[in-house]
């Protein structure tokens, strides 16, 4: 049998694109009663929905979070919402952009940074569940869609992998290989962390690879033959826990590649 296949194709990734289940929303304003009001309409309208206020964009652009919907007041103090604006689209290129502001002014300019709508103070709380709800429904489908990728990013280029393609990845030190019926990737990426992102379905069968279950076609007490006709070694100690694994992964419907 034979272990792991020669490496064909180099790519060194930054990121991994994180599946989130909330929809993560900022509410970017100098005045606190505002950022309070958007905050309990927020809360009122959806359990999926989770809101942290910002009282400048200084604050908000040095957040490690990500948030998918911003609600941004144009005329902030300091850094006016105009210019965290076009910073955000650098940090977070897809999040969806409402600016919120007392004035029609700078209407157009919103358009530069490819916002989602223009809520007009006194906001009308019609108007304001009618933006929001278009709003997170864009996100929960854009989530749909993102579900079954695993989004790698490289200096040059962004691409996705469908993680039902992936047959399984070997740890290279501190890079990770991932192997799909295709093509071979390397990127620098600890197995924990792929682990963590690819989710149930696959199972760390030795400290160096990472199976997909829906590719296993035999196994045995120190390895698993993959329906490709690769052998991925099975630590003696996980044999009995595989088995556990793989009987309730059949058991719950899990997808079985021929």
């Amino acid at each position: 049998m034979s272990f792991g296949l020669a490496l064909q194709d180099h790519i060194f990734v930054t990121d991994i694109y994180e599946v989130r289940h909330l929809i993560n929303i900022a509410i970017v304003d100098d005045e606190q009663y505002i950022r309070e009001d958007i905050k309990k309409r927020i809360e009122q309208t959806g359990d999926d929905l989770a809101a942290d206020g910002f009282e400048s964009g200084e604050a908000f652009l040095n957040a490690e979070k990500q948030y998918d919907i911003v609600f941004l007041d144009i005329q902030l103090g300091g850094m006016d919402g105009i210019h965290v604006a076009k910073r955000l689209r650098q940090k977070a290129e897809n999040a969806i952009l409402i600016f919120v502001t007392g004035t029609k002014e700078y209407v157009f300019r919103a358009f530069d940074v490819a916002a989602f709508h223009y809520l007009l103070k006194p906001i009308r709380q019609e108007k304001f569940e009618e933006v929001l709800t278009r709003a997170a429904e864009e996100i929960k489908k854009r989530k749909k869609d993102e579900a079954g990728l695993l989004l790698i990013r490289t200096r040059n280029r962004t691409f996705p992998v469908q993680k039902s393609s992936i047959l399984y990845v070997e740890s290279r030190g501190k890079k990770a290989e991932i192997h799909t019926g295709r093509e071979r990737i390397t990127m620098y990426a600890s197995l924990n962390s792929l682990q963590a992102e690819l989710g149930e379905g696959f199972y760390r069968s030795h400290r160096g690879y990472l199976l997909n279950m829906a590719y296993v076609s035999e196994y045995y007490h120190d390895s698993v033959l993959l329906t490709n006709g690769e052998a991925i070694y099975l630590a003696r100690d996980k044999y009995q826990e595989f088995v556990k694994e793989y009987m309730r992964y059949l058991k719950s419907g899990g997808i079985i590649h021929g």
